[in-house]
């Protein structure tokens, strides 16, 4: 899988997240999916974080569907529109208690990853609606590791372990975990959560993901930092074979 992540602070009060992803390989072959997610939103008072507008586009084996969702000011949740792939955009009217007091996954790991450059560890918890079901996002703190470079990871240094869980609050879950609730309590089964570790390359660059491992029944996924760039300049691993 290749993941592309940009973080962009350049208007005053205000922050834009991007998000591509995409599957490669054999993992491709088993798995044709691409997505696009984007955030905006304003940075208020204490350099808290509140989504205006959150957009996501997922393709699986040529089927696109699409959602977007509007956030106020005040931290309301104020829409929510749906695509399905073969269908026109549409307004969705979900329940107050799935959507109200939530934000998008983007701003909660960008809190995340500000709480870490404030020199704090890696922990918080979010308030999540996918479009279907609300969910907790907790990020729990597991350490601090130094990271050595490789032909397939750009950074050195010091870096915040950190794991990812997922727990459902309401809306249309499913008996048997599926999709990623599945691969997380695959990987709690197996002693290994979702982990990521956090670092920052330079004494002013943001905490960026450097490093993440998902473990599955049918292995260990890893991803790692191998292009870094801040306007300033460009940061690349060996290249692989």
């Amino acid at each position: 899988m290749q993941t592309k992540f940009t973080i962009d602070f350049s208007k005053e009060e205000h922050y834009d997240l991007f998000v591509s992803a995409g599957t490669e390989g054999f993992l491709r072959k088993l798995a044709p999916w691409d997505g696009t997610f984007a955030t905006k939103g304003w940075v208020l008072d204490d350099n808290k974080l509140q989504p205006e507008l959150h957009k996501s586009t997922a393709t699986w084996r040529g089927e696109e569907d699409i959602k977007e969702y509007d956030y106020g000011r005040d931290g309301s949740f104020k829409s929510l529109r749906i695509k399905d792939h073969d269908k026109p955009m549409e307004k969705r009217d979900p329940d107050d208690e799935l959507t109200q007091g939530t934000i998008d996954i983007m701003t909660s790991t960008l809190a995340m990853l500000q709480n870490i450059d404030d020199g704090n560890e890696c922990a918080g918890t979010s308030e999540i609606f996918d479009g279907k079901r609300r969910f907790e996002l907790i990020f729990n703190h597991e350490g601090y590791n130094d990271l050595t470079p490789s032909r397939y990871n750009a950074y050195e240094g010091p870096s915040t372990k950190c794991t990812v869980e997922v727990k459902p609050v309401a809306g249309n879950w499913h008996k048997k975990p599926r999709g990623w609730l599945s691969i997380q309590e695959q990987g709690r089964e197996r002693g290994t959560m979702p982990t990521v570790w956090v670092g920052k390359i330079g004494e002013d660059g943001l905490a960026i993901p450097v490093k993440a491992l998902v473990k599955t029944a049918y292995g260990a996924l890893f991803m790692h930092l191998v292009q870094y760039e801040n306007g300033e300049g460009i940061q690349i691993a060996q290249k692989r074979d």
